[in-house]
């Protein structure tokens, strides 16, 4: 097993601990601060900062993994450049509005958005240049209810040749990822193909359904999933739940992966709903946590985070320690974006955008909030082409407290860092 990188803890203080339970249940946040969105400071808040913890794994030494060349599965040591500059965020304008409890984003080749409504099981698509939006088609055999519904969309990395679109949605049964063709020369609402059944039987319940899929630079799928509110699962390695796994793109184990035969990437997590690489291709995933911390990871192969054993950092043996760490009353992460030398962090309960500066494999400095409150909760956030990020909020999913206008896709111009 590739050896565990020390890791650089920045743990946030700001409020009160959250409630027992999921920290994305908390009830409906105060609408607060003001909707022009125009941000050029962002608090920074003071972290404490432990001594990096070194992890080691008690689980059985993975198969290597070999890597290719814009994906490391080795994270290199720390370099000795100074922290980035903090940086501002300012709202440039409204995309898309009036969307229903939105989840998945994926920027199709010239700009154009597809976005997932995970109530409706509709997938949307927002032309890039008169921001309006059409429905493309629905999808077929989503259960929705509770934190289940229609989810993560990934593009195949040929997309621009084979029009291939993955989801991960819930059943009555079961968490599933299926491929459909997009042809957008059929009439609005029928442009989806039938679906292909790729991968099923990832565990279902009311809460933690995890639901983030993306393609890595080393061009297989990666899905975060949750324990399905069965806290046993996570640690289960032959179980689905818990796990960020890692497949070829017609659904099966990808070669190479830690353990033999088996769809698992890393395990002991309890929600994730956030991927992002960074330019040298190592993986970073954002995880609720229960009643202390959320978490930001640095994923390697055949990792152990912890959970239900431990919650945040524990310094434990056996255990992957986060990079970063907040009280989930002031994050609830979802989606994360990996642009400009920062992971951005989507907060749900918390109604911002953090921003994580890291240098390698460690946190560089403090993290910043942006657009604390203005638009509510947030639930996905994308590095769009032109070096802007899109942003996307859920308030219209039973948490939030809608606005005339939501849930919306906000573009963010970002300066500095």
């Amino acid at each position: 097993m590739p050896r565990r990188t020390a890791a650089l803890l920045v743990a946030i203080a700001l409020g009160s601990a959250a409630a027992a339970g999921c920290s994305s249940a908390a009830g409906p946040e105060p609408a607060g601060g003001s909707s022009s969105g125009a941000g050029a400071a962002a608090s920074v808040p003071t972290p404490v900062v432990s001594a990096p913890a070194v992890s080691a794994s008690t689980t059985p030494a993975p198969t290597p993994v070999a890597p290719t060349a814009s994906a490391s599965t080795e994270a290199p040591a720390p370099s000795s450049s100074s922290a980035p500059a903090p940086a501002s965020v300012s709202v440039r304008g409204t995309v898309a509005e009036g969307l229903a409890s939105p989840w998945g984003l994926a920027v199709l080749p010239g700009g154009d958005l597809l976005v997932s409504e995970r109530d409706s099981a509709r997938i949307l698509r927002v032309p890039a240049k008169d921001g309006g939006k059409a429905v493309a088609g629905t999808v077929p055999g989503v259960t929705s209810g509770g934190e289940g519904g229609l989810l993560g969309l990934a593009l195949s990395p040929d997309f621009a040749t084979d029009h291939q679109v993955y989801a991960y949605f819930s059943t009555g049964s079961d968490n599933r990822i299926v491929r459909f063709d997009l042809d957008p020369s059929r009439p609005a609402g029928s442009q989806l193909g039938a679906p292909t059944l790729l991968f099923s039987g990832i565990p279902h319940g009311p809460r933690h359904n995890g639901g983030r899929i993306a393609f890595g630079p080393d061009g297989f799928l990666y899905a975060g999933t949750g324990d399905a509110n069965d806290r046993s699962l996570a640690q289960d390695r032959d179980s689905l739940g818990g796990k960020i796994l890692r497949l070829t793109r017609d659904g099966d184990p990808a070669p190479g992966n830690p353990f033999p035969g088996s769809p698992v990437w890393s395990l002991g997590h309890r929600n994730v709903q956030g991927l992002a690489w960074d330019p040298q291709g190592r993986l970073w995933a954002s995880e609720f946590g229960q009643d202390t911390w959320d978490e930001l990871n640095l994923i390697t192969p055949g990792g152990n985070y912890g959970w239900p054993t431990v919650e945040g950092a524990a310094g434990r043996a056996g255990f992957t320690d986060p990079i970063a760490q907040w009280h989930t009353a002031d994050a609830s992460p979802s989606g994360i974006a990996f642009a400009r030398g920062a992971v951005w962090v989507a907060a749900l309960r918390g109604t911002r955008l953090w921003r994580v500066p890291v240098d390698g494999d460690r946190a560089a400095g403090a993290p910043q909030d942006f657009l604390k409150g203005e638009y509510g909760r947030l639930r996905t956030v994308a590095a769009d082409g032109d070096g802007t990020l899109l942003l996307v909020t859920d308030n219209t999913d039973g948490r939030g407290s809608p606005r005339p206008g939501d849930d919306r896709i906000l573009r963010l111009d970002v300066n500095g860092g």
